[in-house]
């Protein structure tokens, strides 16, 4: 297996385990000084209180505590994995509930991954955040 096979299947097992709700042994997947946007925007918004860069493992908990007090996701779906060195490409959707609202949200979404010693070092998560805080309302 090359070392970009290599990183896709760890990426994998970070959304299986996400998945799973299994957000401790998602979180030592990442190296202890990771760099996670989502999303990627310079304008935040009072709906998508988790928007701000994170920087280690425990603010990224912290990211996932904020995301689940508003949201339920439900299952990933995958449209491609594309592995350039030490990056791995992500494209996808998913769909599920705003909880303040029980409205059903869809969206597609772009996560660039960055990889070292077969540990994820950065997550930049990049989505249309207008067509998701309609949602809200």
């Amino acid at each position: 297996m090359t070392d970009e096979q290599e990183n896709v299947e760890i990426v994998k097992q970070l959304f299986e385990t996400i998945e799973q709700g299994n957000i401790p042994d998602a979180l030592n997947i990442f190296a202890e000084d990771i760099y996670w946007q989502s999303p990627v925007t310079r304008t935040g918004s009072k709906e998508l209180s988790w928007f701000k860069p994170r920087h280690n493992r425990k603010e990224v908990f912290e990211f996932f505590k904020e995301l689940r007090n508003k949201m339920i996701t439900e299952k990933f779906e995958f449209l491609d994995f594309i592995a350039q060195g030490d990056k791995v490409v992500v494209e996808g959707k998913n769909k599920g509930t705003v909880i303040s609202t029980g409205r059903v949200y869809e969206h597609n979404w772009v996560m660039i991954f960055e990889l070292k010693d077969k540990k994820i070092i950065k997550n930049q998560h990049f989505y249309d955040t207008a067509d998701l805080v309609k949602y809200f309302y």
